[in-house]
């Protein structure tokens, strides 16, 4: 019984540290397909969100949508993390994205006392996005633009909806499709759409949830786990090529997040019950935590 009590007075400082403010919580990855994990962390939203901290979550969907697409016949394409969206592949994100998998992330929260408003960015226009103009670098070193479709840019947040719903005790749960000036969809990275909306809310913190245990000093070695990373040597691995594929984008957001004025980005490991919990509410934490320094 005295274990159970020192695990909650261990809790109380960061509890009363967070008490009121905004956490934008990102969930994606292979999470995403396995429903007692994600059940789990959605338990931990509802937990935060009752101690007194306004919760954010914006969601991935990763593995369902490549699912529905390959059902469809069509082979997902990726970018360095991004995915190439054309008019079909839209089609799906619609429907998977900002309809099954939010509804259900929605419900799961009720399920567990939480109040739980679903909406996607396209919703009141609240993310106003640009088509992407995405260039890479080729092994011979010209940089070259890789036309990605249907893929999105923030281009501004109207934070408004969101604050409205945090301030009167909803949990807003973010399908990340923005809209242009045309009144097209535009499909953006769920990390980049966090990042973007940890900034506009004046978030205290962001926390990516994703498929390793943070960041990896050696990319084949899931115990090098960097656990606090300053924004100069987390820019400095990105220089340097050590970070790869979708960690690539994650990172960035964790980076662009800091340096416009979120104290602290965590990216987390999804399989572990119950991160959320252990990395807000711990003195040690887990994952890898990137500060300004």
């Amino acid at each position: 019984m005295q274990e159970r009590a020192n695990v909650l007075l261990e809790a109380l400082p960061y509890i009363q540290r967070f008490h009121g403010k905004t956490i934008v919580v990102k969930i994606g990855g292979s999470i995403m397909g396995n429903e007692k994990l994600l059940d789990l962390m959605l338990q931990d939203v509802v937990l935060l969100s009752y101690v007194g901290m306004k919760t954010v979550l914006v969601h991935g969907g990763g593995p369902e949508i490549t699912e529905e697409m390959r059902k469809l016949g069509k082979a997902p394409k990726f970018v360095h993390g991004l995915r190439v969206t054309d008019e079909e592949t839209m089609e799906i994100l619609h429907e998977q994205l900002a309809g099954k998998i939010n509804k259900e992330i929605v419900l799961s929260i009720s399920k567990h006392g939480g109040r739980a408003v679903g909406i996607a960015g396209m919703d009141g226009n609240f993310i106003r996005a640009k088509k992407m103009q995405y260039k890479t670098t080729t092994r011979s070193g010209r940089e070259v633009e890789v036309d990605l479709g249907l893929v999105g840019e923030v281009e501004e947040i109207n934070p408004t909806v969101i604050n409205y719903l945090v301030g009167t005790g909803y949990i807003p749960v973010i399908a990340p499709i923005g809209v242009d000036t045309e009144g097209h969809s535009l499909n953006i990275n769920a990390d980049i759409v966090a990042a973007e909306l940890a900034v506009a809310v004046h978030a205290k913190k962001l926390v990516l949830i994703t498929d390793v245990p943070g960041v990896l000093r050696d990319p084949k070695d899931e115990k090098s786990v960097i656990p606090v990373l300053t924004l100069t040597e987390a820019q400095r691995l990105l220089s340097e090529k050590v970070i790869r594929g979708g960690m690539i984008p994650k990172l960035e957001a964790c980076i662009k997040a800091v340096q416009n004025g979120v104290e602290r980005a965590h990216i987390l490991h999804g399989a572990m019950p119950h991160a959320l919990l252990l990395e807000i509410l711990t003195e040690k934490g887990v994952g890898t935590m990137i500060e300004r320094g």
